[in-house]
């Protein structure tokens, strides 16, 4: 069985993991693992456990949408994993998000289910797909008119231009402005810590107040750590692994994450802590003006 999603710890096992709701670089290298694992595969059946909260679409319309079809293509769309269809003659799309605890398993038939399984397709090649998540928050929908995108600008494609424009008149912190998904679709608390401190911007620092020069180094941060994480197959936190069964190694390059009152690795400093709209940040008060 292969895990090809992040994993945060189960409760009942567990008392000192943190949840770890996966970010771009995590949801991009898991769909490129479904991609090379299950494009093409043609979904036999499905069936569906009886917890309502998993689906936001209804259990029977999930089923006839994804019965029958074939997998053209599966990609990420901002923190959601698309599946591409082709269903009777018609496009479809079968759209997941891993919520806290999500997982999305390609397994061989015989394996055992896994506690908490809420969804399993099975593929022309006797192989399943199953959706497993202890805590709920993830979602399973089905469209079969309007093309799932992401609300906001993806991080990647966005122009400077369109970049600049997102932060202008916004009179809120601008770690905030940078996990409103609905601005910059992927960009979670890692990933706008890590690149807050590359740009040298403060958390707090109002978003409308960031000049120009700013908010340039600021995009160009987000690229930078974006396609760096990407590259090294995301941040294992929380018993994350990629689509082989193999940790990310990202989490060895942040800077500022998760590493409240270490030394910072550019002056030495210690590296602070606060809360923002309850999230925690990361930063350095020497390096981050």
């Amino acid at each position: 069985m292969q895990i090809l999603s992040a994993i945060a710890a189960e409760p009942e096992e567990s008392t000192t993991a943190i949840p770890f709701m996966p970010e771009l670089p995590e949801v991009e290298t898991i769909a490129r693992g479904l991609q090379r694992q299950v494009a093409g595969e043609v979904i036999e059946s499905v069936w569906i456990g009886s917890k309502p909260e998993p689906l936001k679409s209804p259990a029977r319309l999930i089923a006839r949408t994804l019965e029958g079809a074939r997998i053209a293509q599966v990609r990420r769309a901002g923190k959601h994993i698309v599946f591409d269809l082709e269903a009777k003659g018609a496009a479809a799309q079968w759209i997941v998000h891993l919520g806290m605890t999500g997982r999305m398993l390609v397994a061989q038939n015989q394996d055992e289910i896994a506690k908490h399984t809420h969804a399993i397709a099975t593929l022309g090649s006797g192989r399943e797909l199953r959706f497993v998540d202890p805590r709920r928050f993830g979602r399973l929908e089905v469209r079969t008119a309007q093309k799932f995108e992401a609300p906001g600008q993806e991080p990647l494609k966005v122009t400077l231009e369109t970049f600049a424009q997102l932060f202008h008149g916004r009179k809120m912190p601008i770690k905030s402005a940078l996990l409103n998904q609905k601005l910059l679709a992927g960009i979670g608390n890692i990933y706008a810590d890590e690149s807050l401190f590359r740009a040298g911007i403060r958390p707090r620092r109002l978003a409308d107040r960031v000049t120009r020069a700013e908010l340039h180094r600021l995009y160009d941060a987000v690229q930078q750590v974006l396609s760096e994480a990407i590259a090294a197959g995301g941040s294992s936190i929380s018993d994350y692994v990629n689509a082989e069964g193999a940790e990310g190694l990202f989490q060895v390059q942040h800077r500022v994450y998760r590493r409240e009152g270490e030394p910072c690795l550019v002056c030495g400093s210690k590296i602070r802590r606060t809360v923002i709209a309850g999230r925690s940040s990361h930063w350095c008060a020497k390096c981050q003006k």
